[in-house]
């Protein structure tokens, strides 16, 4: 079966390593590296549709680096991701995910907040037309943008971050509410035309910050919003480093409770998180989730958990 993950870093740890060369370390191999969650083989193994590739600047780095960064992360993207493996496609725009040949992976890039751009509305122009197709304000820190959930303040969008919202409208780029804080979370359903959760779970099953309560998985699905399931156990199961398939599908389940059956998808964080969900483990494993699903539920909201869904609220689609 088909799957589109909404989250990964793998572009990070790619960076992390192209920077480590320099001293004597090695690149990894995108195609086979048994030190990414979500390579190519990987991929491929685990009938990945589409994987999303998030821009990560961790908010210690200086303001006046965070751009190189995110260049360093894109220009990873396009070297070692597409350009060394055909197979992987670029995804641009929306539509062009209906274009993918059966042995074809489309790659989708995001950014994981603001903090890359500043307040310079320009540089994010710029990674508009570089292919950014989903953009969330904030990580868990505060920025320019909003405060993110780490910010005990709590304070929501600044002008700029609503202007920000109001160019992802325009774009048709998804907003991502998945760091937000609540405050910054009722700000963005004020304005956005494509909400979007990448990575989030649901709070009641797991009080955790990262989590959404219901009332605001609630907004999100009256708002045409995707909410996609994390695969961090610490998001799983309240205070614990480890968690079950069966764990994760108790959110899915209480997810379509609360009337998301046909917007709930998939956002595994894969090489982003510390610890992994037994028989979840790299993407190579999404069969051990889809056969548990099947279970309780039917082939075709199986297929809407795995991709149907996400192909039904594509921005401006």
């Amino acid at each position: 079966m088909k799957i589109f993950d909404t989250h990964c870093d793998a572009l990070l740890k790619l960076q992390i390593a192209k920077r480590n060369t320099l001293f004597d370390g090695e690149m990894l191999d995108y195609r086979k590296s048994n030190d990414l969650e979500t390579n190519f083989e990987r991929l491929q193994a685990g009938g990945v549709k589409v994987q999303f590739f998030a821009i990560f600047i961790h908010p210690e780095f200086p303001s006046d680096e965070k751009w190189q960064h995110a260049l360093e992360q894109v220009d990873i993207f396009y070297s070692e991701i597409l350009g060394k493996n055909p197979l992987m496609k670029h995804i641009k725009e929306w539509k062009d995910i209906d274009q993918l040949k059966p042995d074809e992976i489309g790659a989708v890039l995001t950014l994981e907040g603001a903090d890359a751009f500043g307040n310079d509305l320009t540089k994010l122009r710029h990674l508009y037309r570089l292919g950014v197709l989903s953009i969330g304000l904030t990580w868990n820190n505060a920025n320019l943008c909003a405060d993110g959930v780490g910010d005990p303040r709590g304070a929501g969008l600044t002008v700029l971050g609503k202007e920000v919202v109001c160019l992802n409208n325009e774009h048709h780029v998804f907003t991502d509410v998945s760091h937000l804080s609540i405050k910054g979370f009722w700000d963005v359903m004020d304005l956005a035309k494509y909400p979007i959760a990448s990575h989030s779970n649901a709070r009641s099953l797991c009080d955790h910050p990262r989590n959404l309560n219901d009332e605001q998985i609630r907004a999100m699905f009256t708002n045409n919003g995707m909410i996609d399931v994390v695969f961090a156990p610490q998001f799983i199961n309240k205070d614990s480093e480890q968690a079950t398939i069966s764990d994760l599908v108790r959110h899915i389940d209480y997810l379509c409770s609360l009337g998301g059956i046909q917007q709930v998808g998939i956002g595994s964080d894969f090489d982003g998180i510390s610890s992994h969900i037994t028989g979840l483990g790299n993407a190579s494993e999404f069969p051990n989730l889809i056969n548990e699903l099947q279970k309780q539920y039917t082939e075709t909201e199986v297929e809407g958990f795995a991709y149907r869904n996400f192909l039904n609220h594509r921005p401006g689609m």
